[in-house]
């Protein structure tokens, strides 16, 4: 027999759920205390709950398993808010462990106390609160089937204080989670057919479609009939690079979308939906399907996606092979930093396996181009939109593959959100190399100035999309936080940097100073 703590992780364990991403408190210690008797628990330490949550969502992009996290209470669980809404855009599996306070002390609403329920829900996931130590396992088991699901999502269970600190619990055996269903042969069919007419379709993809075999599948259905095969805007992970097609992914503008699509008579989903605008716009459509076209569905998230564009594949050409992207050399340019080129230096120098975690927002809006080329590589998106993911991003995903290399291409003032990710990066002694791109603004929020119709700025507007005043110095802050750090303002200077980082293990950050895009 076993404290409700020591159940609740036994069962996790059991479960395949191997790491803990936590920020805990006291309600939370004897989940603490147990981690020394279920070693086979990896506990990793966030100095915020952003990070927390984050990390977990990037470990499971490429795991395609859940992390647990730990969360203090509902003001816990609110911190990491944003990068959840992330996490629940990329249809991915996670536990969230949120501690509460012990069932007998509710009452005396102390001053942490809050409805967590309400919050968990938000999610949009699985919500339970575990109610005596004879439930702890067996709710545990149910929340790693229930992230599993499909699609997956995010689970959170509700663990009162008393309920971990009470003997007498046990683990739970482990719960097979739901599988997706097999596509419809029939809409497989329909859709076969209405791609021989030769119309003029596109094909968009997203979800798990954005790894190598539905791309594949993707493309020889593009290359069979004609129909431009598109990846969804901000895909959870994409692999891309030589040897993998490439597929362009719809734009994130409005008027870049439009222009895509223009002209397009139907469009067909998979693993994803149709585009939309990401926010409304004076005078402007919403949504973003041409007039007169049809949307038609292939599969949704909870079919399994992949099969269903291999089946169409096979049905449209079964000796079609996919067009693979074919390796290029690119040059290391020269001179100055700016927006257009420090891309082509990761281009040039991005290694083999190599896992991206992009949140360079404006500054990277050249990256695909320049590294379609590269060694065969994952790219992990902004998914939500909710800015602050990609260093926790990174986090997690060096924490699942380390033996790949993790480059995190991060924006200055999205950084700031959750910078203290370098901290864990140092004492997990992560191999990511984060390459800040610093042009002391928020320069998407200038060009949406005068996209929503706003006047032209004057010095108080434009005072806060400003970055100055003071600015920040990202390699000091790094090493405030033990990671090497060093400043670039050249290409040859971030082309050096850059490949000493890979060069070496552990954390490093390279502070790359450009000027604005916009």
């Amino acid at each position: 027999m076993s404290n409700g703590a020591q159940a609740l992780i036994t069962t996790l364990v059991d479960s395949g759920v191997r790491v803990c991403f936590g920020n805990p408190g006291t309600s939370e210690m004897h989940f603490v205390a147990a981690l020394d008797s279920v070693p086979q628990m990896r506990g990793v330490l966030c100095l915020s709950e952003g990070v927390v949550t984050g990390a977990a969502d990037g470990y499971a992009r490429v795991t395609g398993r859940p992390a647990a996290t730990l969360l203090h209470l509902g003001p816990g669980l609110g911190n990491g808010l944003a990068n959840l809404h992330n996490a629940r855009r990329a249809h991915v599996p996670i536990v969230n462990v949120i501690g509460d306070h012990a069932t007998c002390h509710k009452k005396y609403d102390a001053p942490l106390e809050s409805d967590i329920e309400p919050l968990a829900e938000w999610s949009h996931g699985w919500v339970r609160r575990t109610e005596s130590g004879a439930d702890v396992g067996r709710d545990a088991a149910e929340a790693v089937a229930a992230s599993l699901s499909s699609p997956a999502r995010i689970a959170n269970l509700i663990l009162p204080a008393d309920i971990s600190w009470d003997e007498g619990a046990e683990a739970a055996a482990p719960i097979t989670p739901s599988s997706p269903t097999g596509p419809d042969p029939a809409v497989v069919a329909d859709l076969a057919e209405l791609l021989r007419s030769g119309q003029n379709s596109v094909l968009l993809v997203g979800g798990p479609a954005t790894t190598a075999r539905g791309l594949a599948a993707a493309d020889r259905i593009a290359a069979a009939t004609g129909a431009r095969a598109m990846v969804e805007t901000f895909p959870a992970r994409l692999t891309r690079g030589a040897g993998v097609p490439a597929l362009e992914r719809i734009g994130y503008l409005a008027e870049q979308a439009a222009f895509q699509l223009d002209g397009v008579e139907n469009l067909i989903v998979a693993g994803t939906r149709a585009p939309v605008s990401f926010f409304a716009y004076p005078g402007k459509p919403s949504d973003l399907v041409p007039e007169g076209a049809t949307v038609h569905h292939l599969a949704g998230l909870d079919t399994d996606v992949v099969a269903a564009l291999e089946h169409l594949a096979d049905l449209l050409g079964p000796g079609t092979e996919p067009r693979l992207a074919p390796a290029t050399d690119v040059a290391v340019p020269s001179g100055e930093l700016t927006a257009q080129n420090w891309v082509q230096v990761i281009g040039a120098l991005l290694p083999e396996n190599a896992i991206i975690s992009d949140e360079s927002n404006t500054s990277g809006i050249l990256l695909p181009t320049a590294t379609a080329g590269s060694p065969r590589h994952d790219v992990l998106t902004l998914t939500g939109g909710a800015i602050g993911q990609g260093l926790p991003v990174a986090v997690g995903a060096a924490v699942a593959a380390p033996d790949r290399p993790v480059i995190a291409l991060q924006a200055d003032g999205s950084a700031a959100y959750t910078i203290s990710a370098l901290w864990t990066m140092a004492r997990e002694n992560l191999n990511v190399t984060t390459v800040l791109l610093n042009n002391s603004a928020y320069a998407i929020l200038k060009l949406e100035l005068s996209r929503v119709g706003a006047q032209a700025g004057g010095p108080k507007a434009n005072d806060l999309l400003d970055l100055t005043r003071p600015t920040m110095d990202f390699a000091k802050i790094a090493e405030g936080f033990g990671v090497p750090a060093s400043a670039a303002t050249t290409c040859e200077e971030l082309a050096a940097q850059f490949a000493a980082a890979l060069a070496e293990p552990g954390p490093h950050l390279i502070d790359a100073r450009i000027p604005a895009l916009f």
